[in-house]
């Protein structure tokens, strides 16, 4: 008999990506633990939640995990399939009528205390050590609507500095954005880890610990830190419930795609 009581940080990473969307709010998605968790939360936490994807589908409620946004699983129960400009257009029409109701999933390889994000290149742009993928439609996100940004959290990837600003942050803190001519009414709020989660102080902009899981500790989310972090607000997030593993197991991500479930 299956065991769902124990959990790894992924699935943990995946629920926490599923608690914070919340009924009526519109999430850009895209592949892998965003795309569980927004299953998950339109499964359970937000069932009234929208999710839509760069590939222009509007409204999706997969029933299992889709591999990529272009796959034909996310059109299941998907209220509209349109170009993908069309797409762009919706996200330009939430920020210029001010609405604030648009959160977007998005990564990196690197980000700074402020949530400037690099998935552009490590080391110098011109000689890099490594290349990536860029930005695709991150930093257009990035640049108008509030983000949840997705990391695993290792040192070498939260560093004092970015080597590439891919996805503005806060930039350099209070005002920054305004002094780029980027919109200062949006930014990230949170960043999820496979340790804890992390948000930004209203007046400093600066990252700082919001929690920590029952598998990891502060101490090891510093260690883990390449930079200062303040941990006076840490608090233990809730472990999550045999139905929820269950769900993700069995009904979401079952053929195993993006999380990998210890035998």
């Amino acid at each position: 008999m299956a065991d769902y009581t124990n959990y790894t940080n992924r699935e943990m990473q995946a629920i926490t990506i599923a608690k914070s969307l919340t009924n009526g709010q519109i999430a850009i998605v895209g592949t892998g633990l965003p795309l569980i968790g927004a299953a998950l939360a339109k499964r359970i936490f937000a069932p009234d939640c929208i999710l839509v994807v760069e590939s222009g589908l509007m409204d999706c409620a997969p029933i299992e995990v889709p591999r990529s946004v272009g796959d034909i699983r996310l059109m299941a129960h998907c209220a509209v399939q349109c170009p993908p400009v069309y797409y762009m257009g919706f996200q330009a029409n939430e920020w210029l009528h001010g609405n604030d109701r648009m959160v977007a999933f998005i990564g990196g390889a690197q980000i700074d205390p402020y949530g400037n994000l690099n998935s552009t290149s490590i080391g110098d742009y011109h000689h890099p050590k490594a290349r990536f993928t860029g930005s695709g439609g991150a930093n257009g996100i990035a640049t108008f609507v509030n983000t949840v940004i997705m990391m695993q959290h290792e040192k070498r990837r939260f560093i004092e500095k970015v080597d590439y600003v891919t996805s503005a942050g806060w930039m350099d803190g209070p005002g920054g954005r305004e002094r780029a001519g980027l919109p200062g009414n949006r930014g990230p709020i949170m960043v999820v880890t496979d340790k804890g989660v992390m948000k930004f102080d209203e007046k400093s902009k600066r990252m700082y610990l919001a929690g920590y899981y029952e598998s990891s500790s502060i101490e090891e989310i510093v260690e883990n830190t390449g930079f200062e972090i303040d941990t006076s607000k840490a608090a233990l997030i809730a472990p999550p419930t045999p139905e929820d593993i269950k769900i993700i197991r069995e009904e979401i991500d079952p053929g195993q795609a993006f999380i990998k479930v210890p035998q």
